[in-house]
């Protein structure tokens, strides 16, 4: 726009130059023209008198820059300063001898053929009816400019620099208040009452402009609260496999960096089944797949994007499968574990009643028959209950009462319950520890304490010992119940609250013990939000620290 000023003001500066120097010219040759004019009739009138007075005789040694002629009556050239009078033609039909001759004097003007000059012409009659007439030449308006042409040049030369000057201070004062326009707050702008409509305008899209960016704004926040804090993890695809959106569950899951650009989404994952979904669902048909991501179980599900009619892009969703799959490989294995559990002590029993009802047994070995029996199904009937009492702790304890509970009290109980198998395996107990109470399922606290001491004497050395102290802090109470026994390897440790794991089958077998003592252990804990730990040396014992929140 500065630039278009600037030419236009150089434009109408140059115009305005050619215009005045032509009507200055022009103003200038007909004033010189009127004042030749005026000269030749004094001159004329002057010349007249003496013709009058003197006759011929006033031309001797007369010098005047006109050309005289002096015409007859009858029109023949009597004299003439310039040419030989006898040798020019009759003068009667010229337009200022006509007119001087119907009156007292008479005036012309006639161009050259040349166009090089003009010349006027005014004639006087003298009394006798001759008729004096003078001549003077005049350079046409073209001369003169031709004449002129350097001193123009300079002044067209000095024009064209001021003009200059002046349009670029002239375009860049009109642009200024322009561009010194502040478009966010165009109500305190000063500049052209001209402008003030568009300004207003402007204003009225400001506001229009920022109440959609907040709205886009808030939408966009929701959504991105909405999504990152999402388990799952979404991307979003064109219809030519570049990412357009994702959140940072997408990242985690797929173990990828962010994406630069408009970079592909195979940059995320590269494996085979990945890229199989893709492929499928930028086709148009749904997929999905399971992926494996450094332990996690990853479930894929691809949905194209329709638009009339044609695939637009697609939707990636991830879930994290893990906890799911893990579900569901325990829960086989628990099926099994139980499966093996109870078949063996059913097979025992039934084995040895077969063997009583076909009479192949002496009398006096029914005994220790009917005590393997029972050996057998107590056995059994324990392993019923442990898998009942887990089953209700699977559920959250729907049922069970609860009430505040003195722990110390609670170590002390079961202490004399397991007084008596301690003795027998050779191991000593003590509790130690200042009274605690709790909110809780008596029951429940009861057999996590039970077990823990439990295993504590039945996987411990003769002469051992087995120590349950309680000690209590600011915020939580600490239950721990340490052994001397033989320990747990580094390799089984995050395992042994699985259901039916042993670290030692056979000599688990041989100690007795159904495999669910510890899983029980960890389900009442979660029912009452305490916390496990546990610490263990082979072959200098174990340590399991039960911590309730106050």
């Amino acid at each position: 726009m500065t630039s278009k000023i600037f030419r236009n003001s150089m434009a109408v500066g140059l115009s305005v130059f050619l215009l005045s120097v032509a009507l200055f010219m022009g103003v200038l040759y007909q004033y010189f023209g009127d004042q030749i004019t005026g000269e030749l009739e004094n001159e004329a009138w002057l010349v007249a008198r003496g013709v009058e007075s003197m006759g011929m005789d006033y031309f001797d040694g007369l010098q005047s820059s006109s050309r005289i002629t002096w015409v007859g009556e009858d029109g023949t050239v009597l004299y003439d300063s310039v040419a030989d009078a006898s040798t020019m033609e009759n003068h009667a039909d010229r337009e200022e001898i006509r007119e001087a001759m119907n009156g007292s004097r008479g005036t012309a003007q006639r161009q050259s053929a040349t166009l090089s000059e003009k010349t006027f012409y005014v004639a006087r009659r003298l009394e006798d009816g001759s008729v004096i007439r003078l001549a003077s030449a005049q350079y046409t308006v073209v001369v003169l400019l031709v004449s002129m042409v350097q001193p123009l040049l300079i002044i067209l030369v000095l024009s064209l620099i001021l003009a200059a000057v002046l349009a670029n201070r002239l375009s860049k004062g009109i642009i200024r208040p322009i561009l010194d326009l502040d478009l966010e707050h165009p109500e305190e702008c000063n500049t052209y009452d001209e402008l003030s409509p568009l300004l207003t305008r402007i204003r009225r899209q400001n506001d229009t402009i920022r109440g959609q960016m907040d709205q886009l704004r808030q939408r966009q926040q929701e959504f991105a609260a909405l999504t990152e804090n999402m388990t799952e993890g979404f991307v979003l695809l064109d219809q030519k496999g570049r990412v357009l959106s994702y959140n940072s569950g997408a990242l985690r899951l797929l173990g990828a960096i962010p994406p630069g650009g408009e970079a592909n989404v195979l940059t995320l994952d590269r494996t085979d089944a990945f890229r199989r979904v893709v492929e499928q669902v930028l086709d148009g048909v749904r997929g999905q797949t399971r992926l494996d991501r450094q332990g996690r179980c990853v479930h894929l599900l691809a949905d194209p994007v329709f638009r009339e009619g044609a695939v637009s892009g697609a939707v990636l969703v991830l879930l994290d499968v893990t906890e799911r799959e893990q579900g569901e490989r325990m829960r086989r294995e628990f099926t099994a574990n139980v499966s093996h559990e109870l078949k063996t002590p059913l097979t025992a029993i039934s084995g040895m009643a077969e063997i009583i009802k076909d009479g192949l047994v002496d009398p006096k070995d029914v005994a220790g028959f009917a005590g393997d029996i029972y050996k057998e199904s107590q056995r059994l009937i324990s392993l019923v209950e442990d898998i009942i009492h887990l089953s209700r702790l699977d559920e959250g304890g729907v049922g069970l009462e609860t009430a505040p509970v003195d722990l110390l009290e609670l170590c002390r109980r079961v202490m004399e319950r397991l007084e008596p198998a301690a003795k027998r395996a050779g191991v000593s107990v003590s509790v130690e520890g200042m009274p605690a109470t709790i909110h809780g399922i008596p029951a429940v606290l009861e057999e996590m304490v039970y077990n823990l001491c439990d295993n504590a004497i039945k996987y411990n050395r003769p002469g051992g010992s087995v120590a349950l102290n309680l000690s209590l802090g600011e915020k939580e109470i600490e239950l721990s119940v340490a052994d001397t026994g033989i320990g747990i390897p580094a390799e089984d440790q995050e395992r042994v609250f699985e259901r039916f794991y042993r670290v030692d089958k056979s000599h688990s077998k041989e100690i007795g013990g159904t495999g669910l003592g510890l899983s029980i252990v960890k389900h009442g804990a979660a029912l009452h939000n305490a916390a496990i730990r546990l610490e263990s040396v082979p072959g200098h014992g174990t340590t399991v620290r039960l911590i309730f929140p106050i």
